[in-house]
Order: C-alpha cells, then structure tokens, then sequence
C-alpha cells in the first residue's frame, strides 16, 4: 500500500512540475522573432486568442499559436512554423511551395488547401475536401495519407 501511494505522489509531482513549463499568453513578444515576422507578413490583420509556450525538459520549446479566426500555428523552439491550420479558409498561397501548389491545383481544381505540415522528410497537406497528401522536400507528390 505504501509503495502504491508512493508510486500515485511521484505521478502527481511530476505531472506538476511537467506543467509548470506550459505558458498561455497572446503576447505576440513571448513568441521568436522569425515567428513574429512570419504572423505580421502571412496573418497581418488577424488577432492573436492564444498562445502555448510549450517547454521541455531539455530546454526545447515550441509555440503554439491560435488565433482569433481558429487558424492553429505551431512554431518550433527557433520560431519557424511547422504546422499551419486555417480549418476551412485557404492556407496563405507563401506558405505552400510552388510545386505542391501546381500539383493541387491541376489535380484538385475544386478544392482549398486548408492544412500544411511541415516534417523533415516532406509535407503533409489537407485539402478543403479532406483528402491529405503527402508530398517529399522538393514538392514531389508521394501519395495520399492514409489514417494511422
């Protein structure tokens, strides 16, 4: 019994202290200042509802950026986005590089990209329709994501 209450503080203490890094805010000063450039030049009229400053134990921190219209952006601890969320408006035309954008557009002439992540071997895209593709560093298409 004592070793399961023991166990039970242990989880609690650390599920503090693991809080205790998590930040909200919706000063736009908590955030880089590459990430502050990349919201004034793509998101210039859009208000900020929230921040995360989301740090980790090895000194890592991301930001997550929700603004007022529901767009979610995540930046990593340097301030570049990783990931952009309009929900159901168009992904800003800068942010989707140019031979992903041909691609959907010649393919997928009645939709929207709504979603781009950006990952280290590639990007993954959401359409307005709900198909995800997933393409490689270059822009080239690798095929359609499927549900892990």
């Amino acid at each position: 019994m004592k070793k399961l209450i023991a166990a039970l503080l242990m989880i609690f203490v650390t599920a503090g202290v693991a809080m205790a890094f998590d930040k909200y805010t919706i000063n736009r000063d908590a955030l880089p200042e590459q990430a502050q450039k990349m919201l004034k030049e793509y998101f210039p009229k859009a208000k900020i509802g929230m921040i995360k400053v989301d740090k980790h134990l090895l000194k890592k921190t991301d930001y997550d950026v929700r603004l007022v219209n529901g767009t979610t952006i995540e930046f990593n601890n340097a301030g570049k986005w990783t990931s952009v969320n309009c929900k159901n408006r168009a992904v800003p035309e800068g942010l989707v590089t140019n031979p992903i954008r041909k691609y959907v557009s010649k393919n997928f002439s009645d939709v929207k990209i709504v979603k781009i992540k950006k990952k280290s071997n590639g990007y993954e895209i959401g359409l307005s329709d709900g198909v995800e593709l997933k393409f490689n560093l270059l822009g080239q298409f690798k095929g359609v994501k499927m549900d892990d």
